[in-house]
């Protein structure tokens, strides 16, 4: 390909729009166009790469024996419904785009395609004979995001690799669980991605184990918890601990347990009580008041308590609500902070905020009329270990001092609420720290188990001739995220850095100057070469300056340049690696075999990362 007839726009300013390194490059060196918010065009450069990556993916996921179909993007309302999905992904702030056509039936398009696969699932796998199975599409994909940004990190349209596998058993669903495992782990080393496999929450997927892949990379939106010895690795919303211990309270229990009064004007702020009093926030016991909204229009308070040294992951609380309710309420649709004004509102007596203690009682909630007349209690196991505590006395400027569980109100049940912190220790050895990095998920995998085939009469029939539900399991790439990803974690001051083996081109011949005969002449003779040799070649044959194009090479990022220059006449020409900016004078009867030496070299060593 010539860059005259490339349609190469290249900006030397920074759109306003971008925020990250990644999504200025890919702007700036003219991959994509923003069309309107989270939509954007893949111009033919990032085309290709998308189409190298596409290459890999499928080269290794048919290595795995899975097989690729193409499913529709407008889905049925009726499938997520059958499978509790459809008031979660379409009410409140919900990602489906969802519509209804002119005969009134309720339709969606596709974030994601367990519910379409699961029912041809349940039409054409009858048998365990026939079974396992692994299908696999690479597919565009649509979410209602609330605040597109970074580009094609946080799209509302975006092209996405996901794959279903239909089992007759959870050890056969085990068994291809780790052969897309390991899949994957290649997929990223031949992108040329530093990538580390994470535990993860199944979030609104589902399923009972699930891992991330996550390129590391400053702008990641991930947070990676890991233990330095490289035994551990989870997401923030996954992660467990071992919380610091608490420092225990001086006199310990007083007042038989109930705890002895203490004024506390104006000190609702945990650390302003702490250094009026000199108590430490291990010492205390902090009760948050939530509402928890499910599908069936249910509202349930919660009253949470944590250690006061401790923050709330609400991933892993959502969870706990959901294991609790669900069965009776549906989907969890969302939990908010209960405010006062939400209370008033309800008609509920005022509620001391800032002062509440774990004892606080059902009575606050008598007479509201649009919700449950009962707390659910959940209590982190940092708060329902403390032997004594400091807490609210449920008055306005008012806490407790030497209060304890049993005595003042009974313990809720301990569960892992908190957030794990970085500098905390690791549960597989204590001596161990986690260590914090940043990340961007560009793969995710699951063991779905039979969630959705129960719920959507996926059977089949086993060696006993019993009809059962489908083992299954999911497994997802962000194809053009993975793009975005490699932009992030390879690039420099001038642009792009691409690998080789997802690069648009492999290499750029510049001719500095087209109005030179002896240039214009060997560089043709070099374009043709390489592509006689099977290489990807750009030529840049404009008549722009020279500077113009090497700024202009640099940005792009193709890995190797072959610049035909001054030394046209006596055949030389440099040869510049994009990476590391090495230049060297070649011969031009030997910078193919050099390059072709340097290409296999590079591919190799992605392969063997």
């Amino acid at each position: 390909m010539r860059v005259s007839r490339l349609m190469l726009v290249t900006l030397r300013d920074n759109p306003a729009e971008a925020e990250i390194p990644s999504h200025k490059l890919l702007l700036r060196a003219g991959y994509i166009r923003r069309v309107g918010s989270g939509i954007y065009a893949y111009l033919p450069l990032l085309w290709r790469v998308l189409q190298k990556i596409s290459a890999i993916v499928r080269e290794e996921l048919n290595a795995t024996g899975a097989l690729e179909t193409l499913l529709p993007q407008l889905q049925p309302a009726e499938l997520w419904q059958r499978s509790g999905r459809w008031a979660g992904y379409t009410a409140g702030e919900g990602i489906m785009f969802h519509l209804e056509d002119r005969q009134g039936r309720e339709l969606g398009l596709g974030p994601t395609h367990e519910e379409v696969i699961t029912a041809l699932a349940g039409d054409l796998l009858r048998s365990y004979r026939q079974l396992p199975v692994n299908l696999y599409q690479i597919q565009t994909k649509f979410r209602d995001e609330i605040r597109p940004r970074f580009g094609l990190m946080r799209g509302r349209e975006f092209i996405m690799k996901d794959a279903y596998s239909f089992h007759a058993d959870e050890a056969c669903l085990k068994h291809t669980y780790a052969a897309m495992d390991q899949a994957y782990r290649r997929i990223f080393s031949r992108c040329g991605l530093r990538a580390v496999a994470v535990e993860a929450d199944s979030g609104a997927i589902g399923g009972s184990a699930s891992q991330e892949f996550m390129v590391t990379a400053e702008a990641g939106e991930d947070l990676i918890l890991a233990s330095g010895d490289g035994r551990y690795a989870a997401n923030q919303e996954r992660a467990v601990s071992m919380p610091a211990d608490a420092v225990p309270l001086p006199g310990g229990a007083r007042a038989g347990g109930l705890g002895d009064d203490l004024p506390t004007p104006a000190q609702s702020a945990i650390e302003v009580l702490c250094s009026a009093h000199g108590f430490d926030p291990s010492q205390t016991v902090k009760v948050l008041l939530l509402l928890a909204r499910f599908e069936d229009s249910c509202q349930q308070p919660l009253l949470v308590s944590l250690r006061g040294d401790q923050q709330l992951n609400e991933v892993k609380l959502a969870n706990a609500v959901s294991a609790r309710c669900s069965a009776d309420h549906g989907t969890l649709l969302e939990i908010g902070p209960l405010t006062a004004e939400a209370a008033a509102k309800e008609g509920l007596a005022p509620i001391p905020f800032g002062f509440m203690g774990p004892h606080l009682e059902d009575a606050v909630l008598a007479g509201a009329r649009g919700w449950q007349s009962r707390f659910l209690r959940l209590a982190d196991a940092t708060a329902t270990a403390l032997e004594s505590f400091v807490c609210g006395a449920n008055s306005l400027d008012t806490h407790r001092v030497g209060a304890s569980w049993g005595a003042l109100c009974p313990a809720p049940e301990s569960l892992d609420l908190r957030a794990a912190q970085p500098g905390d220790r690791c549960q597989h050895d204590p001596e161990q720290q986690l260590q914090a990095s940043r990340g961007i998920e560009v793969g995710h995998i699951f063991q779905l188990g039979r969630k959705y085939s129960a719920a959507l009469e996926a059977t089949f029939t086993n060696e006993a001739g019993q009809e059962e539900p489908l083992w299954m399991g999911c497994y997802g790439i962000g194809v053009s995220r993975l793009a975005q990803a490699a932009v992030e974690q390879h690039h420099d001051a001038n642009g792009i850095c691409w690998p080789t083996a997802i690069a648009p081109y492999e290499v750029i011949v510049v001719i500095a100057n087209v109005a030179d005969a002896p240039q214009l002449e060997l560089g043709e003779e070099l374009y043709a070469a390489f592509q006689a040799a099977g290489i990807d070649v750009l030529l840049d044959d404009r008549s722009e300056r020279a500077g113009v194009k090497f700024k202009d090479a640099d940005l792009l990022g193709i890995p190797w340049r072959v610049v035909v220059g001054r030394g046209a006449p006596d055949g030389q020409v440099e040869l510049v690696q994009r990476t590391s900016g090495e230049r060297s004078d070649v011969p031009a009867t030997k910078v193919l075999s050099q390059l072709q030496v340097h290409l296999e070299r590079e591919r190799a060593g992605l392969l063997s990362a």
